[in-house]
């Protein structure tokens, strides 16, 4: 019944964007911090950009910052991140994630792939 369904990876060159979607279902995501993972194979997760249930504040990590911004459409019930100029470090599979107190929902990941 809880769920978060990720889309929106994909190949793409370095330079280009991509717009990941992060669908909730069971639970209301703006009442939840919400953040976005990613991991590459053999390294350990990352935790990428997160927004707060309210006022909504949003925070980055220094690799991404500039480039990555997380939003949230409460009337959708979803959590976006718009990847611009990517970069082939960058490749990873990305997840979303719900948090709130004693609950941590996972989505189940999407992979993105920046390559030349």
């Amino acid at each position: 019944q809880v769920q978060l369904v990720e889309s929106g990876g994909g190949m793409v060159q370095p330079g280009g964007s991509l717009r990941l979607s992060c669908a909730a279902s069971g639970f209301t995501v703006s009442n939840f911090a919400t953040r976005w993972y990613r991991q590459a194979p053999g390294k350990e997760r990352e935790l990428v950009a997160a927004i707060t249930s309210f006022p909504g504040s949003t925070s980055y990590s220094a690799s991404v910052e500039g480039r990555f911004f997380i939003s949230r459409n409460n009337a959708k019930n979803a959590v976006y991140l718009q990847m611009n100029s990517l970069k082939p470090e960058d490749t990873a599979v990305y997840y979303c994630s719900a948090h709130r107190e004693e609950y941590d929902y996972w989505g189940q990941g999407t992979q993105v792939t920046v390559s030349s």
